[in-house]
């Protein structure tokens, strides 16, 4: 009988005490769930890719698309080292419609990340929703309760880190064939070495990654020297110099900010505007092979979360790229592989 009571009582303890964490850590549960909610959604709908071939209203150029998708997985697994998964083996219909809507905040006179904070995954600079209305919301409580400047963009792809299943999403297949293998090349690199609250690091290793597996894997499928292969090493150089001059500009920014110091806060945003204008200014003075960038600043004015982005993505990716041909002779499975040993982790 005692042993009955001791057992209730430390039943009810329990009780109690996960009640208290739940009000406690209400708005943290509540995301979980939704996302949850979301994520199971897509996995729900989510058909076998040979389900979707075999559809009617399934497009020729569709059907090409899913076969570089299930040539880009053989080449990361057989060629690169990536460790194998059933990820990209089922398809989400979209309907055309984004999917995940991501928020950023960052402080206005400093490249300051607002970052989010999950157990058990670590630290984040960003925060995704399935439903638009929600990152809305978020994006405007951050804005006017901590002042930050925030963003919300639509995210192309993202990985669950083995979590659960990741599909394909039938808008990646609007992508060129050089752009879908670097997609699925980046998110699988994510689920084969993911360092926790490393976001940085992360994505500028699934980035670099990306980049040169598509690469390899377009040479490899058609040659070195290939058209297709020359193509995207066409693009990747306009990358190159687009991003370069996006760095460049961020650093400036960033030198501008830290010269801050008693400034009243409607000069530091008149001496940042003025900055920010010079930069789209300059950016016109840019010589690229393609009309890919041609009149790039016509719509939008960046702000930090912009630049923050494009040095979380590609602020360590010359670093990276320099230790992968001195030490490693740029054969990217060896650089791969000592990472792996180097953060063994995941």
């Amino acid at each position: 009988m005692k042993l009955k009571q001791l057992v209730f009582r430390f039943l009810l303890v329990l009780i109690l005490m996960l009640t208290v964490l739940v009000i406690w850590q209400w708005p943290l549960v509540n995301y979980g769930l939704m996302q949850l909610r979301g994520q199971l959604e897509v996995v729900r709908k989510a058909v076998p890719l040979e389900v979707f071939l075999a559809l009617q209203t399934t497009t020729h150029d569709q059907k090409e698309k899913i076969k570089v998708i299930q040539e880009a997985r053989t080449f990361a697994f057989d060629r690169l080292g990536i460790l194998p998964s059933e990820n990209y083996t089922t398809l989400f219909d979209q309907q055309g419609q984004p999917s995940m809507y991501v928020v950023t905040a960052c402080a206005p006179y400093a490249f300051q990340p607002r970052m989010w904070h999950f157990p058990v995954v670590g630290s984040f600079p960003y925060k995704g929703f399935f439903e638009k209305n929600k990152a809305l919301a978020e994006a405007k409580k951050i804005k006017e309760e901590e002042g930050l400047e925030v963003s919300v963009r639509t995210a192309g792809g993202w990985s669950t880190l083995g979590w659960f299943k990741d599909p394909v999403l039938s808008n990646m297949l609007n992508r060129s064939e050089g752009d879908l293998a670097n997609l699925i090349i980046h998110e699988l690199t994510h689920g084969t070495l993911f360092v926790k609250d490393s976001v940085t690091f992360n994505e500028n290793l699934a980035s670099f990654i990306g980049d040169q597996g598509a690469l390899l894997f377009l040479e490899e499928k058609y040659g070195k020297g290939a058209a297709e292969a020359e193509a995207y090493a066409a693009k990747l150089a306009d990358e190159t110099i687009f991003k370069s001059f996006m760095l460049r500009a961020a650093q400036s920014l960033d030198s501008l900010y830290t010269s801050f110091a008693s400034e009243a806060d409607s000069l530091k945003l008149q001496m940042k505007e003025e900055k920010i204008a010079k930069i789209q200014t300059a950016f016109d003075t840019l010589n690229f092979q393609s009309t890919v960038y041609e009149g790039y600043f016509d719509d939008f004015t960046p702000n930090n979360t912009y630049f923050m982005s494009m040095l979380r993505y590609n602020g360590q990716k010359v670093l990276l790229e320099e230790e992968w041909l001195t030490n490693y002779q740029g054969d990217l499975a060896a650089y791969l592989a000592a990472l792996k040993k180097k953060y063994p982790s995941m």
